[in-house]
């Protein structure tokens, strides 16, 4: 069609993911969708430390990109984005030639902060997710196999993604291959652990932490990771085998290449309606945007509630008609799995440590990607 226009989308995490599904069923007339991705899948975040405990095969928690977009009858390119040319409308790459863009929406989702200062082969980040269990198992088979103590893996970040990774990891490594036994330590800045829960729940998770041998070093800032250890804000050496990174949210470099105005941490700045403050035909979705008006912590919930916001915006925009806001909600449904087969639930008032619990974490993650996942 000669007077078609562009709707690009950059990144397929949670959000970008609703838009290529309703896609398929009904297109916004005049437009055609092209998605670019890095990778072939996406990575469901709210599975994948139950897949680092054996608890799903790693396949369950995946998107495969090209089948999902193949229904929407949209197009997919896997691509390294290197910037944007407002004067030509375009999306510029590092492998691939220029493609032009109507309207685009970013979702590249973010980086853990900090790990990029060390050079350490010890570190791990926990994103990109699509490679993590693969650069996680490299790590720790290299030290297995070096010499016949036990394996000592290091968690810098306590929040809840550090703590589920603690638990879930510590069950991957149940394996008898680690014959010499392993260590999970978990290091973080703050007083606490799981910072946003209720102490009720703190409470139950230091103490859960603690019958498990999962020793927490609070207030403890990791300032140097070497080729054997990692060294804090006190000065002290703690030898390891592997670190895992998984800190809080920082803004993945792609985002400083786009040319977009950006919030103190270098997030796409957004109004309340997600679109870019630099640019009215561009939107910035989960964890690559921020409201600046009301900045809502970057996690998966979030993304997930912004898909109908997004999906209505893109339609109301190509028609001319009026936008609505996102508005974040305070209070949710926590689920943090243990590892064990059961998760502890916040609600409200509520801190519940049950199997139930795991049970209905785990069916909310299955058919929340489910959506997504195209079966043959």
């Amino acid at each position: 069609m000669a007077n078609q226009k562009n709707l690009v989308l950059l990144g397929i995490g949670h959000t970008n993911a609703h838009i290529v599904h309703e896609w398929a069923t009904q297109p916004i007339d005049g437009y055609r969708l092209i998605c670019i991705s890095k990778f072939a899948t996406a990575t469901y975040s709210g599975m994948l430390p139950g897949t680092l405990g054996e608890q799903f095969a790693e396949n369950e928690m995946q998107i495969q990109l090209a089948p999902l977009v193949q229904r929407a009858g949209a197009e997919l390119l896997l691509a390294d984005v290197n910037g944007l040319d407002f004067v030509a409308r375009q999306v510029t790459f590092s492998d691939h030639a220029p493609i032009d863009f109507d309207l685009l929406s970013i979702g590249v989702g973010s980086m853990p902060a900090g790990w990029d200062t060390h050079s350490s082969p010890l570190v791990v980040p926990i994103k990109p997710m699509q490679t993590f269990l693969r650069r996680l198992d490299q790590r720790i088979q290299c030290a297995a196999c070096r010499d016949q103590n036990p394996i000592r893996v290091a968690i810098v970040g306590g929040g809840v993604a550090g703590v589920e990774i603690a638990f879930c990891l510590q069950q991957r490594l149940q394996d008898p291959a680690f014959q010499h036994g392993t260590v999970v330590e978990i290091f973080t800045s703050s007083r606490q652990v799981a910072d946003g829960m209720r102490s009720k729940s703190v409470r139950r998770l230091e103490k859960l932490l603690q019958k498990r041998g999962i020793k927490v070093h609070h207030s403890c800032r990791v300032d140097s990771v070497s080729d054997d250890a990692l060294i804090t804000s006190d000065g002290q050496r703690h030898a390891f085998d592997g670190v895992i990174w998984a800190t809080g949210a920082a803004a993945p470099p792609v985002l400083s290449k786009l040319g977009l105005q950006t919030d103190d941490r270098g997030f796409v700045a957004t109004a309340k309606t997600l679109q870019s403050l630099s640019d009215p035909r561009i939107f910035a979705v989960g964890d690559s945007g921020t409201i600046v008006d009301s900045p809502c912590p970057k996690a998966g919930v979030y993304a997930v509630r912004q898909c109908p916001v997004i999906w209505h915006n893109l339609n109301a925009i190509t028609r001319e008609e009026s936008l609505i806001h996102f508005k974040s909600q305070k209070d949710f449904l926590k689920l943090l799995n243990t590892g064990d087969g059961k998760a502890l639930l916040e609600y409200k008032c509520f801190t519940i440590h049950a199997g139930w619990c795991w049970d209905l974490k785990t069916w909310i993650d299955k058919r929340f990607i489910s959506t997504y996942q195209i079966v043959d």
